[in-house]
Order: C-alpha cells, then structure tokens, then sequence
C-alpha cells in the first residue's frame, strides 16, 4: 500500500529511562461500490427520478421508491441524494435497509430542503447477524403532495 494512502496509528510505549518508543500501524481503508438499481438499464447506478404524485388514476402507483440490489455481504452503506430540480423543494425521505428474512429496518427519515444541485449522504452500519438483500431509497409521500414534480438524483454504496 502507498504511503500516502495509508493511515498511521502511533501507539506509545513508556521505557525504561523515560524513553519513548513509537510504532507505526497502518489502518485498512475503506473500500465502496455502486449497487445496481432494480430495474436499471445497466448502464448507470444512479437513478434520476420525478416525484409523481400518489395513485392519481385508478391501478396507478407512485414511483417513490427505488430499490438497490445487495449481491454480497457489506460492513456499511451509503446512500446518495441530490436534489435536481429548478427551485428549492422539501422533499420527504425515507431509507430502509431490506433483510433476507423477509423483514426490513428503516434507517432515514428526514424531510430536506437541499438547494438545487446540492445534496446528502447517509451513512448506514450492517445489522449484525441480519443479510441485507436490497436498499431502498422513498422519496416523495400522500401526506405531502407539495414535493410531487421535483426531480432528484440517489444512488447507494455498499462498503467494507
């Protein structure tokens, strides 16, 4: 590993004489990648979205939310939004973390009110002794319809 991209810990030790002997550790750096989008095309792995409003037309659903594929074991996440639109929205989030037992965690539940082209990660630990199968990202809700049209860039990273 190159010496610039190495983290060191010293570590003191007390000798005899009052001298001090330091060592140098080297920490491991943390490694990220890009989860594919369900229903991707492929060629990105970051999807760019619209919020529509809630089941405005009978058999219609809303496109709230984005699924990300989890295909191996990762010690954190994380989970990407940018705010695209033309002016500045609040936009309700939520985030959950989706098990292979069925169950799920929800681990982002914010309203933000990011200026356009700005906006926030969040940082997700593994659940210990849980698999997680996907990640899913909820943006936009029935309870609040005045963020239905603004548009938005998410993504995930699944770390070790």
């Amino acid at each position: 590993m190159q010496a610039s991209m190495r983290l060191l810990l010293h570590s003191a030790v007390a000798c005899a004489g009052g001298c001090l002997l330091t060592a140098a550790v080297p920490a491991s750096a943390q490694t990220c990648q890009f989860l594919a989008p369900v229903g991707g095309n492929g060629v990105t792995d970051i999807v760019t979205k619209t919020i529509s409003p809630g089941n405005p037309l009978p058999f219609s659903r809303p496109n709230w939310n984005t699924d990300f594929f989890v295909t191996q074991p990762y010690s954190s996440y994380k989970l990407f939004f940018t705010a695209n639109s033309s002016v500045s929205a609040t936009y309700p989030i939520q985030g959950y973390l989706k098990f292979t037992d069925g169950s799920n965690l929800q681990v982002i539940n914010d309203s933000y009110a990011p200026q356009t082209g700005t906006g926030r990660q969040w940082n997700v630990q593994a659940v210990p002794g849980k698999t997680v199968s996907q990640v899913n990202f909820k943006i936009g809700a029935s309870g609040d319809q005045a963020a239905t049209g603004f548009t938005y860039r998410i993504s995930v990273q699944g770390c070790n």
